[in-house]
């Protein structure tokens, strides 16, 4: 198969590091997304273990397009679709890019349907109805230089929702950002990890996660799983070692979150919960400078408001001179990691950085920060 996994801004190489690990081969990588090649076993591998992808795609045809009937006419003679969408499956379409008569993707994505249930109609006289919410397939158009690429998608709901966070706070983390962050800082598991601003638990779920190599989205129901080559044999081998590895949690080292707000740490400990981690993550329900903790030296992350969706501008400015002052005093010989969407208020710390790595949080440019801690 050929497939595109997308992938946050900034994770692109570590997505391409992570399919590669699950068995992808010749990967390709470009801005927000990759590309790679697989066997059926590690097709449905990756949707198990990738961490770091929002999506698969499997590329199903391509070819040149450069108006309304090149669209029609491509898309109807490119594939076998009378053979893999039936007239009783639902489906509906999805378009990214464009051409520069085929501009409004809302109407490419009506010309796509068109086409195919054209199709459908001259020879069953049925077709196929469209559903938005609980398609039986859901057919993307990417359109790049007079060049239209359709690939089907694998999942109706993007994999950066685990399932393990129905409480979020104001402006959430996504799971798979979160994780990619993570194995930035390259943190082995050996030393222990603190969250001084843990939010709802998800930099420290993502973690523990990410170190043990859980499977997840194991029970999801697949797209995948009504294609004409779907191998049931082969995916519920794939599901069955993923659903039965032993998972080693007594390796873990101390791993803290620290939550001053009681309401957002009640979502931290639901969280948690439901990610079966509860005996191996400690949350506090205190303000971080409360923390007084005598381990070895580790790693302590952090995102703080930066006054974009949460916070003013010049009230987060003590917040950060607390920060930068409590972590100098208390956790000489540390790593500080703190993800900022804000490059004036960091300067507050008054702590030189080591490292700034460029990432895109929910569409707002962010630095990724390691700071060695004197």
């Amino acid at each position: 198969m050929n497939v595109v996994a997308s992938a946050p801004e900034g994770l692109e190489k570590y997505l391409a590091e992570e399919i590669a690990n699950l068995g992808g081969l010749n990967i390709n990588t470009y801005k927000r997304f990759i590309n790679f090649e697989c066997d059926y076993a590690t097709f449905y591998r990756v949707h198990f273990y990738s961490r770091l992808a929002f999506r698969f795609y499997r590329t199903i045809a391509s070819f040149t397009c450069y108006d309304k009937q090149s669209l029609y006419e491509g898309v109807r003679d490119s594939f076998e679709w009378l053979d893999w969408l039936h007239y009783e499956k639902t489906f509906n379409v999805q378009v990214t890019g464009r051409t520069s008569s085929l501009s409004h993707t809302h109407f490419t994505a009506l010309e796509v349907k068109n086409s195919i249930t054209d199709l459908q109609q001259a020879v069953w006289e049925k077709r196929s109805n469209i559903s938005l919410n609980h398609p039986d397939f859901i057919i993307h158009l990417h359109l790049n230089n007079n060049k239209a690429t359709i690939s089907l998608q694998s999942s109706v709901e993007s994999l950066h929702k685990r399932g393990y966070r129905p409480a979020v706070g104001n402006a959430p983390l996504k799971e798979n950002l979160a994780s990619g962050l993570i194995n930035m800082t390259q943190w082995n598991g050996k030393v222990p990890l603190i969250d001084i601003m843990c939010g709802s638990g998800t930099f420290l779920i993502e973690a523990v996660n990410q170190f043990l190599e859980v499977p997840m989205n194991i029970d999801k129901v697949y797209l995948f799983e009504n294609w004409l080559d779907f191998r049931k044999d082969i995916y519920l081998s794939e599901k069955n070692k993923a659903k039965n590895k032993i998972i080693n949690y007594a390796k873990l080292p101390k791993i803290i979150g620290c939550e001053i707000n009681t309401k957002v740490f009640e979502q931290a400990e639901v969280n948690t919960s439901l990610a079966g981690l509860e005996n191996y993550i400690e949350l506090i329900n205190n303000d971080f400078l409360e923390l007084q903790l005598k381990f070895t030296p580790g790693i302590i992350i952090c995102n703080p408001p930066y006054g974009k969706k949460l916070g003013n501008e010049n009230e987060l400015i003590f917040l950060y001179e607390q920060i930068g002052i409590f972590l100098k005093n208390n956790f000489s010989g540390w790593e500080f990691w703190l993800l900022s969407g804000n490059p004036k208020l960091t300067k507050y710390l008054k702590m030189k950085s080591s490292l700034k790595i460029p990432v895109s949080n929910g569409g707002i440019d962010c630095r990724w920060i390691k700071y060695l801690i004197r």
